[in-house]
C-alpha cells in the first residue's frame, strides 16, 4: 500500500473532519501519502475543469487544525452517476491513474454501496460511518449522531423554558430522515412528553388525546418531539378539510409539517397556543462532541491500519463501546431495530 485516498460523501456530519485528520496522522506515521478527493465520488469522476478542484494532497500542516471544525473540509455531494456501472469504471480508473492503492470512504449507506462497487472493481476500500441519522444498523453509533442529539437537547431545553413561561405546548421537529433515533434520544434526554418517529404508526387523534390529558392534569407546556420522517408513519388524516373548517387556510397539495401539525393540535386541544420549531441544519453544523471526536480518532487510525495490512471491503463501527470492523456486504445486510419499549415509556409517563 503506497498511497491512499479519503473522501466524505452524502450528508455532512460533525466528526468527518476529525476522521480525516486522524487518517492523515496515521498515514504519515506509516509513510503513506494521502490524497483528499473532493465532493464525494464526484471528485473521482473528474467533473471539474482542473484536477486541483477534484483532489488535494493532504499534509499534516493542512489538516491538523480541522478536527474541531463543523462540516467537511473535503466538501460533499450526492453523485447519481455512481449508480451507472460505466461511471464506476471511470472512478476506478481515476484511482489507478493517480496510483491510489486504497480508499477510505466516510459516509452513510449510499456511500458504503459506492465503496462496495469499487471493491468489486479491485479497489480496496474501508468505510467509516458518517451520518447524523444513526441509521446504519450494524453499529451502535455513527459520526455526527451524538453531536446532533446534543444540539437538539440544548434547543429543546431552551424551548421548554419558554413553554413553561407562557403555558404553551411545543412541537419540535428534529432530523433523522427515516430513522427516529435523534428524536427518541432527544425526548428521553429532555423529559419531553410525546415523541413521534417513522418506525411506529401513529394517529393525529391519539396525540391530541394525549395532549388533552396532560393539559387536564395541569401540564400546559408539554413538548412533542417529532422526527422529520414521522409523517410517513402517520395514519390517514384529512388535514385540508380539518384546518379549513376550523379557521386555518390550507390548500390541497401542501404537505403536512410541524407548523401545520401544531395548528391541528391547537384546534383539537381547546385552542392552546401550540408553537412549532424546526431545528434543521444546526444539527449538522455544530462542533463535534468529545464522543464523536474520539470515535473519529480511533476509526481513522483503524482504517489506515487495515489498508496497510491488505484488509479491505470492510466498514468500521462501534459495538459495546469498542471500535470494530466487519465486511461491507454483511453490514449493509444487517437489519435495524428500534427501541419500542423506550418509545412507549416516553409516550406513557
Amino acid at each position: 500500500m503506497r498511497k491512499i485516498g479519503v473522501l466524505t460523501s452524502g450528508g455532512d456530519a460533525p466528526g468527518m473532519n476529525a476522521a480525516v485528520m486522524s487518517i492523515a496522522r496515521s498515514a504519515a506515521l506509516y509513510g503513506m501519502p494521502l490524497v483528499g478527493i473532493k465532493r464525494g465520488y464526484n471528485g473521482l469522476l473528474r467533473k471539474s475543469t482542473s484536477i486541483y478542484d477534484d483532489m488535494e494532497d493532504l499534509h499534516l500542516d493542512t489538516v491538523l487544525d480541522i478536527a474541531d471544525r463543523p462540516g467537511t473540509y473535503l466538501r460533499t455531494a450526492r453523485c447519481m452517476e455512481f449508480h451507472d456501472p460505466a461511471w464506476r469504471e471511470v472512478a476506478a480508473n481515476t484511482l489507478r491513474a493517480m496510483e491510489i492503492d486504497g480508499l477510505v470512504v466516510i459516509g452513510g449507506d449510499g456511500s458504503f454501496h459506492g465503496a462496495e462497487y469499487l471493491c468489486q472493481l479491485g479497489i480496496p476500500c474501508i468505510g467509516i460511518p458518517g451520518t447524523i441519522d444513526n441509521d446504519l444498523p450494524y453499529t451502535e453509533m455513527t459520526l455526527g449522531y451524538d453531536t446532533a442529539v446534543n444540539v437538539c437537547v440544548e434547543a429543546v431545553r431552551s424551548i421548554r423554558a419558554t413553554s413553561r413561561s407562557h403555558d404553551r405546548p411545543a412541537v419540535v421537529e428534529v432530523m433523522g430522515r427515516h430513522c427516529g433515533d435523534i428524536a427518541l434520544t432527544t425526548a428521553v434526554s429532555t423529559g419531553a412528553e410525546i415523541v413521534l418517529v417513522p418506525e411506529v404508526p401513529w394517529k393525529v387523534e391519539d396525540v391530541a388525546a394525549r395532549l388533552n390529558r396532560l393539559i387536564a392534569k395541569g401540564n400546559t407546556r408539554a413538548t412533542i418531539v417529532v422526527a422529520e420522517g414521522c409523517w410517513e408513519s402517520m395514519e390517514p388524516f384529512d388535514m385540508y378539510t380539518y384546518l379549513n373548517t376550523h379557521g386555518k387556510r390550507c390548500y390541497e397539495g401542501e404537505p403536512i409539517s410541524a407548523v401545520r401539525f401544531a395548528s391541528i393540535m391547537k384546534r383539537m386541544c381547546g385552542n392552546v397556543e401550540a408553537r412549532a420549531t424546526v431545528i434543521g441544519y444546526t444539527q449538522r453544523g455544530a462542533e463535534p462532541t468529545a464522543r464523536d471526536s474520539a470515535f473519529a480518532f480511533e476509526a481513522g487510525n483503524l482504517a489506515v491500519r487495515l489498508l496497510r495490512d491488505g484488509i479491505s471491503n470492510q466498514v468500521i463501527g462501534m459495538k459495546e463501546g469498542k471500535v470494530f470492523y466487519m465486511s461491507i456486504d454483511e453490514a449493509l445486510r444487517s437489519e435495524r431495530s428500534f427501541n419500542r419499549e423506550l418509545y412507549n415509556l416516553v409516550n406513557s409517563l
